[in-house]
């Protein structure tokens, strides 16, 4: 029994340290290396200071999402993954933004619903953590995202027969 809890304990660990490289892998060189390894990108994007961002997001039950800057020549200037606790909560802070800058730096949601506090909708993005969150934002129908919280993840709710 000894033996079979050691296996156990070495397949989590074996399928941890793969999720972990996944997630850190590291990102294509230049605009062509990532088209042709990441496929199409997700979003494009042009922010404010003229810079051309990627976004290779992982889907709505993904918790990676990976944008990369480009300078001018096509190379990969800046390459983040963004979906991590740190990034959501300076976000979470600097809060509220136009929509348009949200999804710049967050890249699209995987979840979007109707009914956030000022209307419109919540947008929802799953991001690597040991506990079961969510980072949801609501954004109202003037395209203004004004709120964000770290909230339990529905996909962890489990239905309790046994009382």
């Amino acid at each position: 029994m000894q033996g079979l809890s050691l296996t156990a304990s070495c397949l989590v660990a074996a399928s941890a340290a793969v999720l972990v490289g996944c997630a850190m892998a590291p990102p294509p060189a230049t605009e062509q290396a990532a088209l042709a390894q990441w496929g199409t990108p997700t979003a494009r994007h042009v922010l404010a200071s003229g810079v051309k961002r990627l976004e290779y997001a992982s889907g709505p039950m993904g918790r990676i999402t990976w944008m990369l800057d480009l300078g001018p020549g096509g190379e990969v200037t800046r390459a983040q993954q963004v979906l991590t606790e740190d990034e959501l909560s300076r976000v979470q802070a600097a809060l509220p933004m136009p929509a348009k800058e949200l999804l710049q730096q967050l890249g699209t949601p995987g979840d979007r619903r109707h009914g956030g506090w000022p209307g419109g909708q919540v947008w929802s993005w799953r991001y690597l953590t040991y506990q079961c969150l969510w980072f949801q934002v609501s954004v109202g129908d003037d395209g203004i995202a004004s709120s964000g919280a770290f909230l339990p993840d529905p996909i962890c709710d489990v239905e309790d027969n046994s009382l």
